[in-house]
């Protein structure tokens, strides 16, 4: 294979019953499997994650529900993004779940379904006040199953506009209530809500997507997590080609590296079409036989060159690892966003759908 990733499912089982140990029982978990699972494989994910107790799942859209209920899951799938009016039939059709983000859209839901607030990420979500908003429900044919938000800065402890955002959803729930309205789910929380305990933000329903897949960004200014998980995903690739390349010679598009001494040269068959950021050129590592190899040149579409003059007998058609551990040494996808200039999710998220699966327990 040219480059694979191995998806460990009993990493991603452990990383849910560690994301319930810290809510507790009283709070249910519902892990995010949108972006096919942060690019793990949504189906495969979802099915682990159903066998180990999950009764919610999050998406982003009516596709990714529906494929997920063609495989045969049964848990209960909130579609959170979209509610376009050519897809509507299929909430009903597949038993989802929509996020209705505006009163308007009260008139078309024909079932139970979770309302957005804006609280004031200024995203997706209503900002209409609390008697607005329980006029419409009331009015409504199918009924409200669920009250929920997003936050935008919860692991910034410098910044006050978490604290502003649960005050408001609160006052908008308080108003439900006195209106006769119980929402029977109300959620807030994402994985840095639940790693850092802000328990006054978790409701009674929580979200976690990264921390199922192994992370927990850093909070600025904040407490330590509470959540331990690990990554479940290593990357590999296969060396194509190793060759020898005197002091002075220019490496990849554009000539950005000149090897400063005789070199050992590896080229990988992965690229930027796979999902390798393309910033990584003179900037990335892998990890070559338990040692670190820093990778030269410009990344490629399909390939990657990497220095290997202080590794031992490598030749075509060993692995290397882009993400993972080997010998001692690892990098995660915080490590590679942090090359790359990016972010975590953008690294798990961007790995191509031509890299294959490989699912181990």
């Amino acid at each position: 294979m040219r480059s694979w990733v191995e998806v460990s499912l009993g990493q991603i089982r452990q990383n849910f019953r560690a994301v319930q140990a810290v809510v507790g029982e009283a709070v249910g978990v519902m892990p995010i499997v949108k972006a096919d699972a942060y690019r793990h494989g949504a189906v495969a994910v979802s099915h682990a994650l159903e066998a180990e107790g999950a009764r919610w799942l999050g998406v982003s859209n009516v596709q990714e529900g529906v494929a997920l209920r063609e495989s045969g899951l049964q848990s209960r799938i909130l579609v959170m993004a979209d509610f376009l009016a050519e897809e509507r039939e299929a909430f009903e059709a597949h038993h989802l779940t929509p996020v209705i983000h505006s009163l308007e859209n009260l008139g078309s839901v024909t079932v139970p379904y979770h309302l957005k607030i804006d609280s004031g990420m200024s995203r997706l979500g209503t900002r209409a006040g609390a008697e607005e908003i329980a006029r419409a429900v009331l009015n409504a044919a199918a009924p409200i199953e669920g009250l929920m938000t997003h936050f935008a800065s919860s692991g910034n402890y410098e910044s006050k506009q978490t604290e502003a955002q649960v005050q408001h959803f609160t006052e908008v729930l308080n108003g439900l209530r006195r209106a006769g309205i119980e929402p029977r789910f109300v959620h807030s929380s994402a994985t840095i809500p639940i790693a850092y305990q802000r328990r006054e933000a978790w409701g009674n329903l929580v979200r976690p997507g990264h921390a199922i897949y192994g992370y927990v960004s850093p909070a600025k200014n904040g407490p330590r997590p509470v959540l331990s998980v690990a990554p479940a995903l290593t990357w590999k690739a296969t060396v194509l080609d190793v060759k020898e390349v005197p002091a002075g010679a220019l490496i990849g598009y554009g000539g950005i590296h000149r090897a400063t001494r005789p070199a050992l040269i590896a080229v990988l068959a992965v690229g930027y079409a796979d999902g390798i950021p393309h910033r990584l050129g003179n900037r990335g590592q892998v990890i070559v036989k338990g040692k670190l190899a820093p990778v030269v040149g410009a990344v490629s579409m399909d390939l990657t060159t990497i220095d290997v003059t202080g590794c031992e007998d490598v030749r075509a058609g060993d692995a290397v690892v882009l993400l993972g551990s080997e010998g001692g040494v690892s990098i995660n996808a915080q490590q590679m966003a942090r090359w790359a200039g990016t972010i975590s999710y953008a690294v798990l998220c961007g790995i191509h759908a031509r890299v294959k699966r490989i699912y181990v327990d």
